[in-house]
């Protein structure tokens, strides 16, 4: 399975590094790909590393203006112009997507995968990554649109939130 993975680039503590490294150990040792920013810095580095030391294949989606960022061993790296195209090939690269903690251009890729995905143009399963609680308050804003009937469709079939790493495999084995 290849797994596309939004996160942060910068460096973070362990309550976020160490669920991350969870993660990564559950794809590399799954035989999957990851999917990923291609950064060879922060969070991005923490989980390629990851990925790659538990036998996993690494597919990087970069961008022009962040190249000199790029890791340099991954098994496939590709650069695009922009974020619009890096966005375009992570999804096209991917059969499913995890989201990880990370700041606005985190937010930015999470927003337009549940958009996309609320209006059909992908099936492919989301899961948000809700590591030391941080999308606790995303998780109650997106309830709320659900009640309030904000969302074509049910929450539980836009997104899955997994409080750890293990929830987060188990749930996209059973779903991508």
């Amino acid at each position: 399975m290849n797994i596309c993975v939004f996160l942060s680039a910068a460096d973070l503590d362990e309550r976020y590094t160490g669920p991350a490294r969870e993660f990564a150990a559950l794809i590399g040792k799954g035989g999957h790909t990851l999917v990923w920013g291609g950064s060879e810095s922060g969070l991005m580095k923490v989980v390629a590393d990851g990925v790659q030391d538990n036998g996993g294949r690494l597919v990087g989606v970069s961008v022009e203006f962040l190249h000199t960022k790029a890791r340099k061993n991954a098994d496939e790296m590709l650069i695009t112009k922009d974020l619009a195209e890096r966005k375009a090939q992570l999804l096209a690269r991917s059969d499913a997507i995890v989201i990880m903690v990370g700041g606005t251009g985190t937010l930015d890729e999470a927003t337009e995968i549940l958009e996309l995905k609320k209006h059909g143009l992908h099936t492919k399963p989301v899961v948000l990554l809700n590591a030391a609680g941080f999308y606790d308050g995303l998780k109650l804003q997106l309830q709320r649109m659900d009640a309030e009937g904000f969302l074509p469709l049910p929450l539980s079939n836009l997104v899955f939130f997994a409080e750890n790493g293990a929830a987060a495999m188990a749930y996209l084995e059973e779903n991508a």
